[in-house]
C-alpha cells in the first residue's frame, strides 16, 4: 500500500495567511475589494479568492480608481503607491507582512542618512524588490546571484540587504566576498533581513524529501520561494516533481514507489497539498480494482 505524508512545516506563512485572511473578512462583507497584484503566487488559490469576489488588478488599474478598498498583499508597496491611494481616496487594507515592513523602514533610513550603497540581494522586478528599492527612490542597487556582487564599488561604503526569501547561504557567501575585496578606507555593513520562517523550511525540507520514494513539490511557478525549496528538494531527492495541482501527477511516476512525500512553498495552500494527496489514494484505489 502506497504511504503518503504530507509535510507539516509545509505551507502558508505567517504574512500570506494574515492576507488572506483580511480578504476573506472584507469579502464576507459583502464589500467590493481589489488586490494590488495577485495576493498569493498560487494560481489555484487566487481562483478561489476570485470566486468570492476578490478583484485583482496592477498599478495602472490602480491609477484609474478612485474611493474604493485595494488591499495590499504581504509583499509590500513602495511609498509611491500609499500616495496615489490618498490622492484617489483609496482605502488601504494593508497586509504588509511584518517582517517586510520592518525591512522597509531600515532601508529607508539608510537611505536617508546619506552616502554609500545600498545594495539588496534579490530577484529584479519582484514586487517584494520593488517596494524595497522604493524606499530609495530608485538608488538601491539590486543583486540577483552571488555571481553579481562584482559589479559593486569596493572603494564606496556598501550596506547590505537582503529579500526576505532568498537563499541564507548565498546571501552569506555574498557576504565573504564583500568582506574580502572592501577598500580598508570604506565601510561595510551587512543586514541579515532573511525570513527566518522561511529559511528554516530549507533544512527541514531538505529533512523531509530523503524519507521518501517520491516527492510532490506542490507551487506556483510564479513562486520564487518555491523555486528555492523545490532545488533543494531536488538537490537530495533526485525523484522530486514540481506541480502547481493534483491534474499535473504523472500516474508513471509512481511505478515501484512505497513512499511519496508531498510539500510545497510559504505561497501553497494546505488545502491544495491534501487535494494532491486525494487524488493519490484515489488512483491506487482505482489501479488496485482494475
Amino acid at each position: 500500500m502506497l504511504q503518503i505524508e504530507i509535510d507539516s512545516g509545509s505551507g502558508f506563512c505567517f504574512g500570506v495567511t494574515t492576507a488572506i485572511q483580511k480578504a476573506e473578512e472584507e469579502l464576507a462583507k459583502g464589500n467590493t475589494l481589489y488586490c494590488l497584484g495577485d495576493i498569493v503566487h498560487n494560481g489555484m488559490e487566487c481562483d478561489r479568492l476570485r470566486q468570492m469576489g476578490l478583484i485583482t488588478i496592477n498599478h495602472d488599474e490602480m491609477r484609474k480608481l478612485h474611493d474604493v478598498k485595494v488591499l495590499l498583499r504581504a509583499h509590500g508597496e513602495p511609498p509611491a503607491t500609499y500616495e496615489l491611494a490618498r490622492r484617489n481616496n483609496i482605502e488601504i487594507i494593508d497586509a504588509t507582512c511584518p517582517v517586510v515592513l520592518q525591512l522597509q523602514r531600515k532601508i529607508k533610513k539608510q537611505y536617508e542618512a546619506g552616502n554609500g550603497q545600498i545594495v539588496i540581494f534579490g530577484k529584479k522586478g519582484h514586487a517584494e524588490v520593488l517596494g524595497l528599492v522604493g524606499q530609495t527612490q530608485s538608488a538601491a542597487i539590486v543583486i540577483e546571484s552571488f555571481e553579481e556582487v562584482r559589479k559593486l564599488d569596493f572603494t564606496r561604503d556598501i550596506y547590505l540587504y537582503s529579500q526576505t526569501t532568498k537563499s541564507l547561504d548565498e546571501f552569506h557567501r555574498i557576504i565573504e566576498y564583500i568582506q574580502q575585496h572592501i577598500s580598508p578606507s570604506a565601510v561595510f555593513k551587512s543586514f541579515d533581513t532573511i525570513c527566518r520562517n522561511v529559511a528554516n523550511r530549507m533544512p527541514n525540507i531538505s529533512n523531509f524529501a530523503t524519507k521518501h520514494d517520491l516527492i510532490l513539490f506542490v507551487c506556483g511557478r510564479k513562486s520564487s520561494n518555491g523555486k528555492v525549496l523545490f532545488n533543494e528538494c531536488l538537490r537530495v531527492n533526485p525523484n522530486t516533481h514540481l506541480i502547481e495541482g493534483p491534474d499535473e501527477i504523472d500516474s508513471s511516476w509512481l511505478k515501484g514507489i512505497k513512499t511519496v512525500g508531498i510539500c510545497g512553498a510559504t505561497s501553497t495552500p494546505k488545502w491544495l497539498m491534501e487535494q494532491c494527496r486525494d487524488a493519490l489514494l484515489k488512483g491506487e484505489a482505482l489501479y488496485s480494482q482494475a
